[in-house]
């Protein structure tokens, strides 16, 4: 095999612009794409340092916006980004304490969940 990383994870989202505001403004993510084509417009945003982007896309046929969850974000100072999201007007629940480490969820405007996460050193093998 010759694959070698995740390139883009999809999310639908209703309206691009107020999605794009939110993962700009709210998580702190750099727009790395935007090409309208025709009806279809390409929105990649991506945390400054990741190899992998989010598309930010409407629904295709059969999709449906704010259906998206279980990717993870990792942070080294979850309380300070559950701050900082939170003052920037996101909605955040948590953060907890589990046995695999410390987590919070944070929603887009559609409703797409994304946990915040630091591992424990058990979880993450320091």
């Amino acid at each position: 095999m010759n694959i070698s990383q995740i390139r883009t994870i999809t999310v639908f989202v209703s309206d691009q612009d107020k999605a794009k505001d939110f993962y700009v403004d709210v998580l702190g993510f750099a727009v790395r794409t935007d090409l309208q084509a025709g009806d279809n417009r390409w929105l990649e945003v991506a945390p400054a340092e990741s190899g992998t982007a989010i598309v930010l896309h409407r629904p295709f046929p059969g999709a449906s916006a704010g259906s998206s969850s279980g990717v993870i974000l990792s942070t080294a100072d979850l309380d300070a980004d559950v701050a900082a999201i939170r003052a920037a007007g996101g909605s955040v629940d948590g953060p907890e304490d589990l046995p695999w480490g410390r987590q919070a969820t944070v929603k887009d405007p559609d409703g797409n969940a994304f946990v915040l996460s630091t591992a424990s050193q058990a979880v993450s093998g320091k």
